[in-house]
This record gives C-alpha cells, sequence and structure tokens, in this order.
C-alpha cells in the first residue's frame, strides 16, 4: 500500500521537466549557429576594410592597383596571400609588404575574389545573412562596400 506521504516525482513530472530541458537546449544551440554566422560576416567585413586600406597604400605609392583578373585571395595554398610592392605574391617571397597576411574567408567553402581594372578594382564576398543593410553578394571597390 502506498502511503500518502512519500516524497517524490512522478513520471509526468519528470518527463514535462526532460521536454522543457529538450526545448532549451535546442533553442540555445539554434541561436549559436546564429551567432556564428553574424561573427564570420563581421569577420568578413573587416577584412574588406583592412584590403581596402592595403590597396589604397598600395596605389598611392605605385598609382595604380595590383593587376589581376579573379585572383582568389588568402587561398589555403600561400598563393596571393601577401601584397607588396610588385603586386599578389605568396608570403615566402614577399618583400616590404603593404599586406603581410592577406586575409581569408572564414569559411573555407567561399573565397574573396579580386578583379582590377585600370584605375579602380573590385572584391567579391559573400555574406551569410543581413549585416549592415547588405546581404548574399558583396563587392568593394574603391568607393566602399556595395551589394
Amino acid at each position: 500500500m502506498k502511503k500518502l506521504n512519500e516524497k517524490g516525482f512522478t513520471l509526468i513530472e519528470l518527463l514535462v521537466v526532460i521536454a522543457i530541458i529538450g526545448l532549451l537546449s535546442t533553442l540555445a544551440v539554434v541561436s549559436l549557429g546564429n551567432a556564428r554566422q553574424k561573427a564570420r560576416d563581421a569577420r568578413r567585413l573587416s577584412d574588406l576594410k583592412q584590403l581596402q586600406t592595403a590597396l589604397e597604400l598600395y596605389y598611392t605609392d605605385q598609382t595604380a592597383y595590383p593587376a589581376g583578373a579573379g585572383v582568389t585571395l588568402g587561398d589555403q595554398a600561400g598563393n596571393y596571400a601577401c601584397l607588396d610592392s610588385g603586386g599578389w605574391d605568396a608570403i615566402a617571397t614577399c618583400a616590404s609588404p603593404y599586406m603581410g597576411q592577406v586575409p581569408a574567408d572564414p569559411l573555407s567553402t567561399q573565397n574573396y575574389v579580386y578583379t582590377a581594372a585600370s584605375s579602380s578594382y573590385s572584391i567579391t564576398a559573400t555574406l551569410e545573412t543581413t549585416m549592415n543593410g547588405l546581404e548574399d553578394g558583396i563587392t568593394l571597390s574603391p568607393s566602399g562596400i556595395a551589394d
């Protein structure tokens, strides 16, 4: 026979608590994924601003932007990972750099792509979320970052 003053939890109470914990942990994981995407996008925008500064310094000294069409910047093989007085170069041969280590996209499946045209250039990148009114494919040029 069961005593009425026994202490403990019923099966229903335990199941409700487990369901609530599961729901809260799911929400935390989803929020963490969004925060990671936004952090990578913030890094992309920061990288592009650093590239813009280095390219403007290069242009001031060389009176032209580095030559190149469809150049993958900061690629994993080490090509085009440095900007020196001769243009884009590998880190091993980089002398007097304007940018000693060209940043690579935070995701290994995406790249920054540089193209120069006489007195202008463009660097394309892809955002994962909407940030500062920018979304999807963005382009850096001497006038700034735009969609």
